[in-house]
């Protein structure tokens, strides 16, 4: 299996080659799309800070530490999902990550509640307006980072239905 260089060499070549060719494909024109940026920032989030190899779970691992310090908070994952398990599947696998992430920062909000109320402070989360669109581009980034992930780590779209067709 590849190691963690490779995995990212691999996504940064492909990254490359779709900029290149939706340059020869629209011109200049290609720089101003809407979804170009936040394709980018999901493919590039997919790559480098939520590989598919987050599922493990060992200190010092590359997919968690990019997380710096919060690479520690990626080791209950790692417990959860068994390497190259329903981590590495190509629907379930990236919305595991999405979703852990989401609890993580739902964590973390609820902290920081916590404590401006203790404080007496109040104060709110204001996101941004995005558009539609624009999620969408990202999400795709994201998932198309973890399928060319699980591709070289030989596991293609059909490998869950294989498993489920082998007799026991």
């Amino acid at each position: 299996m590849p190691s963690g260089r490779v995995h990212e060499a691999i996504n940064l070549t492909v990254l490359g080659a779709l900029a290149l060719l939706g340059l020869e494909m629209q011109g200049p024109a290609f720089w101003e799309d809407p979804r170009l940026l936040p394709f980018a920032l999901g493919y590039l989030g997919g790559t480098f800070l939520l590989s598919p190899d987050l599922d493990l779970a060992e200190k010092g691992v590359r997919a968690s530490r990019r997380w710096g310090v919060l690479g520690l908070l990626w080791r209950p994952y790692g417990w959860l999902f068994r390497h190259r398990g329903l981590s590495h599947t190509w629907v379930l696998g990236p919305l595991t990550r999405l979703g852990y992430l989401a609890f993580l920062l739902a964590l973390l909000y609820g902290l920081l509640q916590g404590v401006s109320l203790l404080l007496g402070a109040s104060w709110t989360l204001a996101l941004p307006p995005w558009p539609e669109e624009a999620l969408w581009a990202a999400l795709f980034g994201y998932y198309l980072s973890q399928w060319l992930h699980l591709i070289a780590d030989g596991i293609f779209p059909d490998h869950d239905l294989k498993r489920l067709r082998r007799p026991r």
